[in-house]
């Protein structure tokens, strides 16, 4: 797949088994090593309003046809969590200009989410809804479940308005995520889809893009005669 292609989702691969149950399994498998690519997962689950107060319900169909990011978190509770909640709240105006949603998950009850968010400091004025993966279906279905001990991993995901998947990124727990550097993403997914360019490393609006959709003869074998690595690093 070349830097001009379109983004078009890519279809789960599985192989001939002898029965459904293995195939499922297997199907599974593959959609584990990576989201990228693939359409948001269905689902449906108990979540906390906390700009309201109140208990909800989520599901994948509130989410079709605008950017969304689905963001998983081990635990309620617990050290580097609240600060990435509190990054992505604090940046919360700026994601809703761009027309981005944002769902955290974690596999604790609506009941811990409220409790968490009413108790710990760094929360307070959060207007996220977070979802409550009880059964840890959803987690497993993005491929971030750790079954043995029933928690997500740092998984964020990024799906366009079509449904796909066009970023992600997965950590263990020990270090959070970069909220400013997720909102440049954002912003540079936003643009190479409005634009059909390409955006180089570091790409931030007002930088210099690659316009492989009308110079691609012109520009392949020779990026570097069009941007420089100090132009990339500025």
């Amino acid at each position: 797949m070349g830097c001009d292609a379109g983004i078009k989702a890519r279809d789960s691969k599985v192989e001939k088994v002898e029965n459904n149950e293995n195939q499922i399994k297997q199907e599974k498998k593959n959609m584990s090593s990576t989201m990228v690519l693939r359409r948001m997962p269905e689902f449906k689950m108990g979540a906390y309003d906390a700009k309201s107060g109140h208990y909800t319900t989520v599901s994948s169909e509130d989410y079709k046809g605008k950017w969304t990011v689905v963001c998983f978190y081990p635990a309620d509770f617990t050290f580097v969590c609240p600060t990435e909640i509190a990054a992505m709240n604090a940046k919360y105006d700026e994601f809703q200009e761009l027309g981005v949603e944002i769902l955290p998950i974690s596999t604790d009850t609506k009941f811990s989410h409220k409790r968490f968010v009413e108790t710990e400091p760094i929360l307070a004025g959060l207007k996220l809804t977070i979802g409550a993966d009880v059964n840890k279906t959803v987690a497993e279905s993005f491929g971030v479940l750790i079954e043995e001990e029933g928690v997500a991993l740092r998984g964020r995901f990024l799906f366009n308005p079509d449904g796909i998947c066009v970023a992600q990124e997965v950590q263990a727990d020990s270090v959070g995520r970069n909220v400013n550097e997720f909102l440049r993403q954002v912003r540079a997914w936003q643009h190479a889809t409005k634009t059909g360019e390409v955006c180089p490393a570091g790409w931030r609006p007002g930088k210099k893009t690659l316009p492989v959709n009308t110079d691609v003869e012109k520009m392949t074998g020779r990026v570097g005669d069009y941007i420089t690595i100090e132009e990339i690093l500025s």
